[in-house]
């Protein structure tokens, strides 16, 4: 612990007065083994949360910029992530008057799952806590249809067989990266890509709708770990990007292509 702490110190006064928000921590229920997600990781957190909040006091003192947040949780749509640590994990975050709320990462396989987070979660904040919502997106429902055959009119504008799998042709793309026309026919022409291309639009409504969303953020760039090891069954992060740099030509320059669907709601939204 004292080691960790030590780490820790080495950061916090770069950051104080610095950066608008400081979260506590990362997904430590799914960034753990799962044996360990009992109490031990809420004495680990808390203690880290208690040294946070003294050192921004020594440091930056009582008018400091800089917001703390405790975070971030995972799949809490599913009954089973509602654990007593993670109740507990809530509770000390709403008994704890220098934290102002939590930070979520809703990726889930339907939008309306995100509901579940919010239901579950600000209840259990105190009403004057807001979240943060840094990472969401539906790549569990893109997972779903990696096995589906391509579009049969993407499959016939550029000679693929009519039951090559969305999969292959996307490993296609990362070995050697599409033009923008062509990546953007394989999405636009998958109805269940199609369908939800407003993603950005209609979850930043629901999140906004609350009153009480403090900041949402989302994946900008395809990343190498998102390619690496591409496989029937790898999640496909890299369909969530703004910007698809790894799997679409650049446009001269060196200057990322955007990702099919993004760019206009994003640029809308801000």
């Amino acid at each position: 612990m004292a080691h960790e702490l030590e780490r820790l110190d080495r950061v916090l006064p770069l950051v104080f007065g610095a950066v608008d928000v400081v979260t506590i921590g990362n997904e430590p229920f799914i960034e753990s083994q799962p044996s360990q997600r009992d109490e031990r990781l809420n004495v680990f957190y808390e203690t880290v949360a208690r040294h946070v909040i003294d050192a921004r006091e020594r440091l930056c003192g009582a008018g400091c910029s800089t917001h703390l947040y405790m975070g971030a949780l995972n799949r809490l749509d599913l009954p089973q992530n509602r654990t007593p640590a993670v109740e507990r994990f809530l509770a000390f975050a709403r008994e704890t008057p220098e934290i102002e709320g939590v930070d979520l990462h809703p990726h889930v396989p339907d939008e309306s799952r995100i509901d579940s987070f919010l239901d579950y979660t600000l209840p259990r904040l105190r009403e004057d806590q807001t979240f943060l919502m840094t990472e969401f997106s539906l790549v569990w429902y893109w997972q779903q249809h990696m096995a589906d055959p391509v579009p049969a009119l993407f499959a016939d504008r550029y000679g693929y067989d009519r039951d090559t799998p969305t999969w292959e042709v996307i490993g296609e793309a990362i070995e050697n990266p599409f033009p923008s026309h062509k990546w953007n026919d394989l999405l636009s022409m998958s109805p269940w890509y199609e369908s939800k291309k407003h993603l950005l639009r209609d979850v930043m409504e629901r999140l906004r709708a609350t009153g009480r969303l403090a900041v949402a953020t989302y994946g900008f760039v395809q990343i190498p770990s998102m390619t690496s090891e591409w496989s029937a069954t790898k999640a496909p992060w890299l369909l969530n990007s703004v910007y698809a740099g790894l799997t679409v030509q650049p446009r001269g320059q060196a200057m990322s292509a955007p990702g099919y669907g993004w760019l206009a709601d994003f640029r809308a939204l801000q």
